[in-house]
């Protein structure tokens, strides 16, 4: 019988990052460790006089690495079967977009003595929106001279995403933009540095974040042109010649581990490490994303994965945030749309209105879990923090409708999970428009674990039955599925991704199925909601909205009966 053998994902979050190492031949974690980040709030470094500002510090990450790692190999121990020597592959996933500015050999500006107070010279998390006025720029620029470019990401640039944030640095840190020979993905960063060479021209990049983040498309071959970045500023045209020419998906070896980290986190050099990608697209693969499978990593916002199987036509689908080959499953488009608030709206509503903590959420959830669907008589929309998908607009807000003298915090909180469950079934609605079907849906994250009203709830409002994924840390397991692919079969890895998902994933036995009285309930809801969304949505939409009240007091006193 052949030694077990093993893989390690590295997932680094917005908060921490986790190492787990898992049995390649069945899925099983064997050993996981967290190492919070050190710098700023929760590793978060922020700007009191700007709140649009979010960065991290690049000496967490290497802090980070080498804590989890060890620490996870050290709880690794307890396992008879478990030994250094049978770690075959690594894979590495990261927030993004999260550039960080670098030198000629790829060492980041923060770690230089003249640059290490200056926030600039740190990475830009992705939740950094400090450069929304490029981005709007570079939306109205390349609609006008390559909207070409614009088609792969929803028709608009975001704030979140790699040259905006490098333009925002040239504008308010021309002194940073000056001294970065080249700005490189955090989840770009990682792989190369556990190989040992951070030069910038040498790092493979990943074709996850260079598509989904920074336009990168070979049909046009590669990141936007040089005469298009010269007409945003001459020194990002100047620029492009110092980032890269190819990316390339996870199925990829980046390199091998280097001697230098193998004995810093007490493994055998020479371990092959996969090129990195983005979190929520590794929790896809960690969930069993497939061809007519939607997977919704469930959180303070949600992201929605799914992949298409290349044809002959170019796939474009108006509002959503990002098809690129390659990016979640090799051989597949990946496509990316989401929420930019779910849990969060929850969270608002219990601890800022309600003045609530952690214990009124369930206190919340059994009293919205006794209404049936319409008894409220309330319509919510889910943009408390814009629009990511399909409207694409950070600045439309939150909606709630049909209050009376009566209405209750619980009929309120309930509203608010109906809200977001439509706002998942208008992105739904949108892929299969444009030809992408979705037969089923795997959730995963923490709110798809504790939270059994909000489930049934979307598998009403989509009508698809909802399964959840046996993982509960489905982003590393996604990390380790391709430490598993680039160390190969010979090893007692695989050839291909689709087979170590069939190995390493599953699903839990609990499956939310659509309730047929429920649905029919929600689809009066979701016409209701429908206009809403395009009227206070959509420019140059035109509907009256004056029969909307009453229909949901018809509702109301329909289900009340």
């Amino acid at each position: 019988m052949a030694p077990t053998k093993y893989a390690i994902g590295l997932d680094f979050g917005t908060n921490s990052v986790r190492a787990l190492i898992v049995d390649v031949g069945t899925g099983q974690e064997v050993a996981t460790s967290v190492h919070h980040y050190q710098h700023g709030e929760q590793g978060i470094v922020t700007d009191p006089t700007n709140p649009h500002i979010a960065r991290q510090h690049p000496r967490d990450y290497h802090e980070g690495l080498e804590d989890s790692v060890t620490a996870a190999l050290q709880q690794a121990q307890s396992v008879p079967e478990f030994a250094a020597e049978r770690v075959i592959g690594i894979g590495v996933d990261t927030t993004g977009s999260t550039p960080l500015p670098v030198d000629q050999d790829g060492v980041p500006l923060a770690f230089h003595e003249h640059f290490q107070d200056n926030i600039n010279a740190l990475a830009w998390l992705w939740k950094d929106h400090s450069s929304m006025a490029e981005a709007e720029q570079i939306t109205r620029l390349a609609a006008q001279h390559r909207p070409q470019y614009l088609k792969k990401c929803g028709e608009t640039y975001s704030s979140e995403w790699f040259f905006s944030k490098i333009w925002h640095c040239l504008n308010v840190a021309p002194e940073v933009f000056a001294a970065a020979y080249s700005w490189v993905e955090c989840c770009d960063y990682i792989p190369a540095v556990l190989v040992g060479d951070t030069r910038p021209e040498n790092i493979k990049r990943s074709v996850c974040a260079a598509g989904h983040k920074a336009m990168y498309c070979e049909e046009w071959g590669g990141l936007p042109d040089d005469e298009f970045l010269t007409l945003l500023d001459p020194k990002l045209g100047e620029l492009r010649g110092r980032l890269y020419e190819k990316a390339y998906a996870s199925d990829i070896t980046a390199g091998q581990l280097s001697k230098q980290w193998a004995e810093k986190l007490g493994l055998p050099a020479g371990i092959p490490v996969a090129v990195g990608a983005f979190d929520a697209h590794y929790g896809a693969v960690g969930s069993g994303v497939a061809p007519g499978i939607l997977v919704k990593i469930i959180g303070t916002s949600t992201c929605d994965i799914t992949v298409a199987p290349k044809t002959g036509d170019s796939l474009y689908i108006p509002g959503v945030c990002g098809i690129v080959d390659g990016s979640v499953l090799p051989g597949y488009y990946g496509i990316e749309a989401g929420q930019s608030a779910v849990g969060d709206i929850f969270n608002w509503f219990v601890t800022h209105i309600c003045e609530g903590d952690g214990n009124l959420h369930d206190e919340l959830t059994a009293e919205a879990g006794a209404l049936k669907p319409g008894q409220s008589g309330l319509l919510a929309l889910d943009w408390n923090n814009g629009n990511r998908t399909i409207l694409v607009d950070a600045r439309l807000s939150g909606l709630l409708l049909g209050q009376t003298l009566q209405t209750t915090r619980a009929q309120i909180y309930r509203a608010l999970i109906e809200a977001t469950a439509f706002g998942a079934l208008t992105i739904q609605n949108r892929l299969e428009e444009y030809g992408v079907p979705i037969d089923r849906i795997i959730a995963c994250g923490g709110i798809a674990d504790k939270n059994p009203l909000l489930m049934q709830i979307y598998a009403d409002v989509t009508g698809r039955p909802i399964h959840i994924s046996r993982s509960a840390q489905t982003c590393a397991l996604g990390a380790a599925i391709f430490g598993a692919v680039v160390a190969g079969h010979e090893v007692g890895g695989y050839e291909t991704t689709e087979q170590a998902q069939a190995a390493m994933t599953g699903l839990k036995d609990k499956v939310y199925e659509p309730k047929a009285d429920n649905q029919a309930v929600y689809r009066q809801l979701y016409k209701l909601y429908s206009r809403l969304h395009d009227s206070f949505g959509v420019e140059g939409h035109s509907d009256s909205l004056y029969d909307v009240m009453k229909k949901l007091l018809d509702i109301k006193q329909q289900t009340s009966s």
